[in-house]
């Protein structure tokens, strides 16, 4: 794999292939990241019916469907347009294939290759065996042309003895995969957040009636944002 400079743009693919494991919510926290470190960067939301970043962050995503070149080939013209941005798209569940074959026929690793641009994959999971499961295809396909990062959220089960015995976790640090720890946030702040279609920032910093939490709820997510945050960096969004 080639180094990129740091002025060139990054595109981040967050995915995981399994539903209900958190990819939505790994979005919304590097969308924030970015935004609070002032970062420019443009999202992209492949769920047609629950789309977090379109959501939550609506100035800075657009649609994106999955099976259709002419919407994907707009990831890359953002990426190439602005040099330094970051491009972050949030992947639907069962997504890996159509963007595996739109990367093979429209030559889009060898174009990260020559320098314009970087790719890098997010496989975010849950402590369950099928987690493990879809992280093999994605090693084989992947482990070797673009960074990636595994990350194991806690929101879904802390257990993650399965993915350690299966012998992946060991092979994907080998390949050079970057492995971080969403740590589980209390139950009632993050439903509240959800609930009233906060941001982030706003759980953070607006009051009960905008968000609907309280001041020891506004302390957690602040603490566990502050975490989060550390993790994150070690990604080098």
């Amino acid at each position: 794999m080639t180094q990129n400079h740091l002025n060139d743009s990054k595109i981040h693919f967050i995915g995981g292939e399994k539903g209900g494991v958190g990819k939505s919510m790994v979005s919304r926290l590097i969308a924030q990241y970015l935004i609070d470190r002032k970062i420019p960067f443009v999202g992209f939301d492949t769920d047609r019916s629950h789309g977090a970043l379109l959501r939550f962050y609506a100035d800075y995503a657009s649609p994106v469907l999955i099976d259709r070149y002419e919407a994907l080939d707009h990831i890359i013209e953002a990426a190439v347009e602005l040099p330094g941005r970051r491009v972050l798209v949030d992947l639907a569940a069962q997504t890996h294939q159509p963007l595996v074959q739109w990367m093979d026929e429209s030559g889009v690793l060898s174009m990260a290759e020559e320098g314009s641009f970087s790719l890098n994959y997010w496989h975010v999971m849950d402590s369950g065996r099928d987690s493990v499961d879809l992280l093999t295809p994605v090693l084989d396909r992947f482990g070797e042309r673009i960074p990636f990062v595994l990350v194991l959220n806690q929101l879904r089960g802390n257990d993650f003895s399965t993915l350690e015995k299966s012998g992946e976790l060991a092979r994907a640090q080998d390949l050079g995969g970057k492995v971080i720890t969403i740590k589980h946030l209390h139950d009632s702040a993050a439903q509240k957040i959800d609930r009233n279609n906060s941001s982030f920032w706003s759980a953070q910093h607006m009051g009960s009636r905008e968000t609907g939490l309280g001041l020891m709820d506004r302390q957690r997510v602040k603490i566990w944002l502050s975490h989060a945050y550390s993790e994150l960096a070690k990604a080098e969004l």
